[in-house]
């Protein structure tokens, strides 16, 4: 261990600070100034209607303002504007809402953004329901004394057609286009179209001028709001540079809400925090907070987002191959972070050679929170060095000693070993736990030695091993794994390797049968039954309203 120490004082000598009761977190709402302002405008509107439903003197005054606002449009009909604007009306409005609207979905879904794609649909319904709710109370008809030359059906009042193409327009932009100058171009391009739509609606007598005007403010409001509120994008970010969706942001607000609390609940002044090791995390984002006052620290950043991967990831794994023993989810991202920063501590006092934790720091109440540990400097994963016989011992050791104290890593992979001047150090432990089954224990035995089979030779690997495990606990290791208990990164690295390490270590251990793992259960068997039904049910409900929502013509 390198000795340091979380201190007890902050950097000015003063105790750590305390944020005291009913002070906000430090990381302020995604709902900003602009979705405040269009749900205020939304809100307005909403009290008129109040208004109009308690008394039909308001009806009469905005409909002759609107009679008033439309009169020098409709009156300089022309052949050209009549050649465009009908076409927009009966044709591009609802033909663009429904195709914007599926490369929303089907973008989404390839993206692997579920949750913009839920709240896509909430917002079409809910926008579908209550035009459809307030038209009827209302019960405004088309303008009156005008010619009308486009279709028209229902009331007028909200818009229906722009209140949905409102909608589809926020959502695709919110789902697929990334932040900057893609979001701005995007943006200038959603209120041209808006205003285009508008003015057909009106120059075509099947809307007033206050009716596009709703519509329009009701679709961006609540799609706005849903999405802020929903589908933060600081904690749901829209990229195509790859990597994994676990690794936030730590610039801006967060960044610098990650500064104010190590300094307050750890003392700890960063110079900068940047993110190493992202290509092996997938669960958490991992950080170096550079100082100029002491080392450097490492720290892991869980949230919110991280614990809904985690019963995602589980939930899948018992769907496809039942529950392997100990895979329970964690019921909040407190809970998640304590479990690693105790797994430390254990792993520590077992004598198993891993990193020095040095606090919890809070983010956000319930959502973020920061792992703090010691850094390795210098170090290097197990798979950029040269394993040598010395490396070999040290990583079979690391597992006698977590069969010893009664304990389990459960995700042993070149990651999340780490090489430093020559030692081995163990890292990662959030999936650990604390008396496994024996299933478990041999599972981190043949991990752990194909992970050194891969940068020597399984017969030496399997030579030194016998220096700490009798050739039946060998043989029960390899009998217990097979391609469901190797982490995915361990799997793809022990198939491109290429020299069928795990065939050849059974062939080097005592022949033994494998070890039977329950996979099918009835908690498997109802958990399928209850995915299919629930999916069934959705599917039908999503189908049926496609047409009141505007995804079908």
């Amino acid at each position: 261990m390198t000795g340091v120490e979380a201190p007890e004082q902050s950097a000015t000598g003063g105790l750590s600070r305390r944020r005291p009761s009913g002070e906000p977190p430090p990381l302020p709402h995604e709902l900003d100034r602009v979705a405040v302002g269009w749900l205020v405008t939304f809100l307005g509107w909403v009290a008129l209607w109040g208004w109009v439903f308690l008394s039909d003197d308001p009806k009469v005054w905005i409909t002759e303002v609107d009679l008033e606002l439309m009169k020098p449009l409709v009156d300089r009909r022309t052949r050209l504007l009549t050649a465009i604007f009908e076409p927009t009306n009966q044709i591009v409005i609802p033909w663009l809402t429904i195709s914007l609207g599926w490369v929303t979905v089907l973008g989404g879904l390839a993206a692997r953004r579920i949750r913009h794609v839920l709240v896509f649909f909430a917002a079409l319904s809910i926008n579908a329901a209550l035009a459809t709710h307030v038209g009827n109370r209302i019960g405004r008809p088309r303008p009156l004394g005008f010619g009308r030359i486009g279709d028209w059906e229902g009331f007028s009042q909200p818009s229906r057609p722009l209140a949905l193409l409102a909608v589809v327009l926020v959502a695709c932009g919110l789902t697929l286009v990334p932040r900057g100058n893609p979001r701005r171009w995007w943006i200038r391009a959603m209120a041209v179209t808006l205003v285009l739509a508008a003015l057909a609606q009106v120059y075509v007598a099947v809307d007033h001028p206050t009716d596009v005007l709703v519509g329009g403010t009701m679709g961006i409001a609540i799609t706005l709001t849903g999405f802020r509120t929903i589908a933060p994008e600081r904690v749901f970010p829209i990229r195509y540079h790859g990597g994994k969706t676990a690794h936030l942001d730590v610039s801006g607000p967060r960044g610098e809400a990650i500064r104010r609390a190590l300094s307050g609940q750890l003392g700890v002044d960063s110079v900068r925090i940047e993110p190493v090791g992202l290509a092996g995390s997938a669960g958490s984002t991992p950080l170096r907070i550079v100082r100029d006052d002491g080392p450097d620290l490492f720290a892991k950043l869980y949230a919110s987002t991280h614990l809904r991967s985690d019963r995602s990831y589980k939930l899948g794994r018992a769907l496809l191959y039942g529950r392997l023993e100990d895979e329970q989810r964690f019921t909040s991202v407190r809970r998640l972070i304590q479990h690693e920063h105790y797994m430390l501590y254990a792993m520590g006092r077992a004598g198993i050679p891993t990193i020095e934790p040095l606090g919890i720091v809070e983010i956000t109440p319930h959502r973020e929170y920061l792992l703090v540990t010691e850094y390795l400097a210098r170090a290097s994963d197990i798979a950029g060095v040269e394993v040598t016989p010395d490396l070999i011992d040290q990583g079979l050791a690391a597992v006698r000693a977590m069969w010893d104290g009664g304990l389990a890593h459960r995700d042993i992979k070149p990651a999340n070993l780490m090489v430093q001047d020559g030692r081995l150090r163990v890292i990662d432990v959030g999936f650990g736990e604390i008396r496994p089954s024996p299933w478990r224990q041999a599972v981190d035995l043949a991990n752990m030695m194909l992970v050194l089979a891969l940068g020597s030779d399984p017969e030496l690997v399997y030579e030194r091993a016998l220096r700490w495990f009798s050739p039946e606990e060998i043989s029960e290791a390899f009998a217990a794994s097979r391609g469901v208990t190797l982490p995915s990164a361990l799997r793809a690295e022990v198939r491109r390797d290429g020299r069928r390490l795990l065939q050849r270590f059974r062939e080097l251990a005592p022949p033994r049968r494998p070890v039977w793992i329950q996979r099918w259960s009835m908690r498997r068997v109802g958990l399928l039954a209850w995915v299919g039904v629930v999916t069934l049910l959705m599917t039908g409900v999503v189908l049926s309203s496609l047409p009141d929502i505007g995804l079908w013509p």
